[in-house]
Formats: structure tokens, C-alpha cells, sequence
């Protein structure tokens, strides 16, 4: 089954994209959900036209993003967190935390939009990757370390 997403959808795809779903997922989620719409004839003429009307809105965003991935470059992140004696920490780092850290640092990067490369529950030294826009993606380094 065919449907058009309206919003971005983690490891499915972007919005306005056209994706090949199973017939349940697409019938009992994303529509009633209204994540995504059928892909017919008539439907794909208006994203088509938003798209043509969006364009030159999207690459400003894409430009706004890829300054943002600029801006972060090379930089390293300490995230302080309660360490036991063993280097584990307690609990684990978050998605929150980073976004909180870059916040910190002047850049806003929305918590959604981040993944971590590895779960993050001991000190040291991490990487998370960072979805800007559907064609701008940015890895971050961070230490764990103790508060």
C-alpha cells in the first residue's frame, strides 16, 4: 500500500514523501492517525503542487540546518552524570540531556531528532547522530562524565 506521510517519520520517511507501507500499518496507524493519507491519483497532485510551492521555503530550511550542523562541527560535549565506582553511570544518558547541552552552548536541536549510536550507561567518550533536515545529518561527540 501507498501513502503519502504529512509529518516526518522515524526509519519510515520524510514528510511528502511517497512510501510503500503493509496495508494494516497504513490502514489501522498512519491514517487514522493522520501521519499519512493515500497515495492515489488526486492526492499526489496536491503534494505535488505544495512541494512546487514549498520549494523555495525548504531550501531556507535546508541552508538553516546546514548552519546549524556548522556551527556544531567538531565539538565535544561533557555531560556530567552520577558514576558509580565500576564507571557505570546511574541510570543512562538521554536524548534530553544532549539536546539540554547544546542548548546550553547556544544551538537548538530538537531532542526528537537525535539518536544515540550505542546506549550511553557508563562513562566515556559517545557519539549521537543528529537528523537536521531530511538531507543534512550531523554527528556530535560527548563524554560521560563524573559529576
Amino acid at each position: 500500500m501507498e501513502v503519502i506521510l504529512k509529518d516526518d517519520v522515524k526509519g519510515l520517511g520524510f514528510k511528502n514523501d511517497t512510501v510503500t507501507v503493509k496495508p494494516g500499518y497504513g490502514r489501522n496507524y498512519l491514517i487514522p492517525q493522520g501521519i499519512a493519507v493515500i497515495a492515489d491519483k488526486s492526492n499526489k497532485k496536491i503534494v505535488a503542487e505544495n512541494i512546487r510551492q514549498a520549494s523555495h521555503k525548504a531550501e531556507k530550511v535546508k541552508m538553516d540546518a546546514q548552519a546549524v550542523a556548522d556551527q556544531i562541527g567538531d565539538m565535544v560535549i561533557d555531560l556530567p552524570a552520577k558514576v558509580g565506582e565500576s564507571g557505570k553511570i546511574f541510570g543512562a544518558v538521554t536524548t534530553t540531556q544532549l539536546s539540554d547541552a547544546l542548548r546550553a552552548k547556544g544551538i537548538e536541536v530538537d531532542r526528537k531528532k537525535i539518536s544515540f549510536d550505542q546506549e550511553v550507561k557508563s562513562a566515556g567518550e559517545f557519539t549521537a547522530s543528529i537528523a537536521l533536515h531530511k538531507e543534512v545529518k550531523h554527528t556530535v561527540r560527548f563524554n560521560v562524565v563524573a559529576e
